[in-house]
């Protein structure tokens, strides 16, 4: 169940980012659900899934497809909410760039990959436990470079994403 909700998870993100910056730079339709003047984010759709979701766990305890469909159903509410986990830390303002929103996408995505690809503790050989250290080593390191290169980033970025959120073109 592990790796469909990984799969859902992670097409569901792609999905809604691709879709946001495309109706940003206006390249198609405003698809965005507008109630009273106030725009209605994804994120309420994640969440409303994912209580749908629990409730349908908890109280039908499903198997076979159901459990399947529930598993695909939560990963793609766990994606719709946490791609805008911005707005969970920071209210005001445009939150769509925050950089929180991808971190926590990131974490979560490789949570979600070591439940769905890591061998059962139980299971651990000494071979797992050497790998166990090397990731401990690695990690790191790849976080380390990722800050980096996301500061290089950001300088090129932030103004581009400002234009497209100030509705400016190119």
């Amino acid at each position: 169940m592990a790796r469909l909700v990984l799969f859902s998870f992670l097409l569901t993100f792609i999905a809604s980012r691709v879709m946001v910056y495309l109706i940003m730079a206006r390249m198609i339709p405003d698809l965005y659900l507008h109630l009273g003047g106030n725009h209605i984010h994804h994120l309420n759709y994640g969440i409303f899934l994912l209580v749908a979701v629990g409730a349908f766990l908890l109280f039908r305890d499903p198997t076979g497809r159901a459990l399947k469909i529930s598993a695909v159903a939560y990963g793609v509410g766990l994606a719709l909410t946490f791609d805008e986990f911005g707005m969970w830390v920071r209210l005001d303002g445009s939150t769509y760039w925050q950089r929180a929103s991808l971190d926590a996408v990131g974490v979560l995505a490789a949570v979600l990959g070591l439940l769905a690809y890591a061998p059962d503790v139980k299971r651990f050989r000494p071979h797992h436990w050497w790998s166990a250290v090397l990731l401990l080593v690695l990690v790191p390191l790849f976080f380390t470079m990722m800050f980096k290169s996301s500061k290089y980033a950001h300088k090129r970025l932030v103004p581009l994403f400002e234009q497209l959120e100030a509705g400016q073109p190119k």
